[in-house]
């Protein structure tokens, strides 16, 4: 879990919540830079307010869902509003808080890599954005990918189609 000084994404969440003006700052390591004071706010953006590509894949959602890497909720949000049975995990503690605070019931503070079977079946399993990115490295998005596969009734998981995922429908 992070502690309150490495929780970045916590905070710019939280500030954004609250009202406050926050531009969000990304380096990579092969040095590009960029800034962003629109994206912040559309981590907490309502479904009218989505790229048309996330709207897209929200229909082949189905049953109990797990979202990974929730942030501030609005996917989380968007299903539970809908009736779904739904858990949001991340590991920023404050952007669980701001889950909670935005009414997302079920919200837990939990890394990626501590994903395992003990949290149950789900028939959706959502990795929205760029958190597959969050590995590091092919060999924990396959010890990843294999221990996602245990929670998943369907054993289906594809991360790069756009147009058809699979579906078990």
């Amino acid at each position: 879990m992070l502690n309150d000084s490495q929780d970045a994404y916590g905070h710019q969440l939280y500030d954004c919540f609250k009202g406050r003006e926050v531009v969000e700052v990304v380096e990579r390591d092969d040095g590009f830079i960029d800034t962003s004071a629109s994206l912040p706010r559309y981590y907490l953006a309502e479904y009218k307010n989505w790229r048309p590509h996330e709207k897209e894949a929200m229909r082949y959602a189905q049953g109990k869902i797990l979202d990974i890497g929730c942030g501030g909720g609005r996917i989380s949000l968007h299903f539970q509003k809908r009736g779904f049975d739904v858990l949001g995990i991340d590991v920023s503690p404050l952007a669980i808080k701001v889950c909670k605070l935005r009414g997302l019931q079920k919200a837990r503070v939990m890394s990626i890599t501590d994903v395992s079977s003990r949290l149950g079946m789900f028939d959706t399993i959502l990795m929205i954005g760029n958190n597959f990115g969050l590995f590091g490295s092919p060999n924990r998005a396959k010890r990843f990918t294999q221990a996602v596969l245990r929670l998943n009734e369907f054993k289906g998981f594809d991360n790069c189609r756009k147009q058809r995922p699979i579906s078990n429908q």
